[in-house]
């Protein structure tokens, strides 16, 4: 792919995850898709799923609605969309909510590698220390049940 459809192909694709239709991310995906984060970070463990997403359908379902159980209020900034042929990488804030309250906000960076249409890879990095230092301040943000930071 060209650098400038990888791009466009990842910028629709973010504005479909906007959308919370499960149907409509999956068809961005190629169906053996690869969505990896770091192993342990904070959403994985809050919501006790794996870093490592397989399948259209899987990745599909956690954008949809397993990330919106832990982040509320989800506001994205987007500081660059950076392609080179088929890799295309995003770099991001997101700003949200915690069930129990707290305000989260972290940088993200995202490479995405894209082929025929579709994105096959998805490589996710961002600040795990900080994301855990957050989402666990107040003890487990899903059962409420009081703590201190984890990290």
């Amino acid at each position: 792919m060209q650098s400038d459809d990888s791009k466009a192909l990842v910028k629709a694709a973010w504005a479909a995850f906007a959308s919370r239709d499960p149907d409509r991310i999956a068809a961005f995906f190629t169906d053996d898709a690869e969505w990896r984060a770091p192993a342990g970070n904070a959403t994985a463990v809050a919501l006790d799923v794996t870093h490592h997403m397989v399948g259209a359908a899987a990745i599909a379902a956690f954008i949809a609605t397993g990330m919106r159980r832990l982040f509320t209020d989800v506001s994205i900034t987007f500081r660059g969309f950076h392609a080179d042929g088929p890799i295309v990488v995003v770099e991001e804030r997101m700003s949200a909510r915690l069930p129990n309250g707290i305000a989260y906000a972290n940088d993200y960076c995202f490479i995405f590698e894209c082929g025929d249409g579709r994105i096959a890879r998805v490589r996710e990095y961002m600040d795990t220390l900080g994301g855990h230092q957050q989402v666990f301040a107040a003890g487990h943000p899903l059962r409420g049940d009081g703590g201190t930071s984890v990290g």
